[in-house]
Order: structure tokens, then sequence, then C-alpha cells
């Protein structure tokens, strides 16, 4: 059965920070008095990031969610801080960080993103995004220039549930109105992308970079290009 739906994750797939997260961190901090080396930030960021809450809200108003996603990171930074003190204004802090990675200046597509979706389309397959993110992505992947490539795109933050649960899978889906075996999901998480999407029935694909992830039993591309011949031999 050939595919009809290809499901992207966004942030470490379609487009990564300009600067790596971990010396945009410590730079916004030296700003505001506090002094943090970044290879730490970055180690910090990744730890709390992994044990942080998921990243969703389920049964919020609309009306709540803004809030809710602010508070949830400004949570996260603040424990990525902790070993280092405290600020004298962390909402300062908090409100100039997070105002900058909601820039799409800010992030840059991967070199191969543009062309790998045009020929996906070509293909006739419909795209769409699925991601760990909060309401910031709209703006971003509209001022890459990348949106209007996508017929949804779904976020944990609104749809409840955050990858890897398959609700979020099955939300997506229902958003096309095809079966979880006609759809294939491709994300640079062995858990929440590939074992994620296979959980919820959909073909899942790991997107390995570097080629440093350990060996699992998901397929595994090195850039988007590489799909299109799994996509090819399936159809």
């Amino acid at each position: 059965m050939p595919f009809k739906v290809i499901f992207f994750d966004a942030a470490g797939t379609l487009m990564k920070t300009v600067r790596p997260v971990g010396e945009s961190y410590a730079l916004f901090a030296r700003k505001h008095g506090m002094e943090a080396p970044a290879e730490e930030i970055a180690a910090r960021f990744r730890a709390c990031f992994s044990s942080a809450p998921p990243l969703a809200f389920a049964g919020a108003r609309p009306e709540e969610l803004s809030s809710l996603e602010r508070a949830w990171w400004k949570e996260l930074v603040r424990r990525v801080f902790e070993p280092y003190g405290t600020f004298a204004r962390f909402d300062d802090y908090f409100a100039e960080l997070f105002d900058y990675f909601s820039r799409p200046d800010s992030w840059r597509l991967y070199p191969e993103i543009l062309e790998t979706l045009a020929a996906l389309k070509e293909r006739g397959l419909t795209l769409a995004v699925i991601s760990n993110f909060d309401s910031r992505l709209f703006t971003i992947l509209e001022g890459l220039g990348v949106a209007a490539n996508f017929d949804s795109i779904v976020i944990s933050s609104h749809a409840g549930y955050a990858k890897p649960a398959p609700e979020i899978f099955h939300r997506a889906l229902a958003l096309h109105d095809v079966k979880a075996e006609e759809a294939l999901h491709v994300g640079d998480s062995p858990d929440k992308d590939a074992a994620g999407a296979s959980g919820a029935g959909l073909s899942g694909v790991l997107l390995d970079r570097g080629g440093k992830i350990a060996a699992n039993s998901f397929p595994r591309v090195r850039t988007l290009t590489d799909l299109l011949p799994l996509i090819d031999h399936r159809g």
C-alpha cells in the first residue's frame, strides 16, 4: 500500500537554531549578570528538557494555551539555571530568551528541506507536521518560507498530547482521513518519533543526521532526501 501522507517532526528535523541552544542561553544570561559556561548550560538543557512533563495541556481552554506554554518554558529555564544561583531579574531574562526563540531568524532550515518537500509534492503526497512544540512554531515555519508546504501542523501544546503518545498521531491522521498504515512519520528522536509513530500504527523513520544514534529496529536516514527511495519503493 503506497503512502498518502508524510508527517515530519519540526525542530531537529526540518529546522535547527542558528546558534546552539546553550550558547544562546549563556549569551543572554551574561547580559543579565549571570555567568554560566555554554557547554554546561547545553547539558543542563538536555537533561531538564528530557525530564520535563510533556508540553501538552489536555483540557485547557484555547484562551489559556499561550500562558500555559510560556509557564512551561519558564519553569524549564529556571531549572536549567538552578546550579548557578539566582538572576537579579529572572523574568526579564526569560522574556528576552522566549522572544528570541519566537523569531524565525533565530532558526534555519536544513539545506535539503525545500528540495525534498518539492520532490515529495511532485509524487502527489500530502505533507504535514507533528511536533512537540508550542504556538510559536506557526510563525517560525511561516517566516522560514516553508509553512505553505504543509496541509496541517499539529503541535503538542494544542493537541493535549505529546509524542510518543499515540493520541497526537491519531489526531493528525484524522485531519487527513487516512489510515495509519498509509502514513509515514520521520523525526530525529528514536523514542518520540520512530517508536511513537510505530506504536500508533504509522511507519516510523529515524532521522540520524550525525550517524551517532545507537542501532535500533527502525529504518533510518541521514538526510530527508534519503526518504525518497524509501517512499518510491513502497509505492
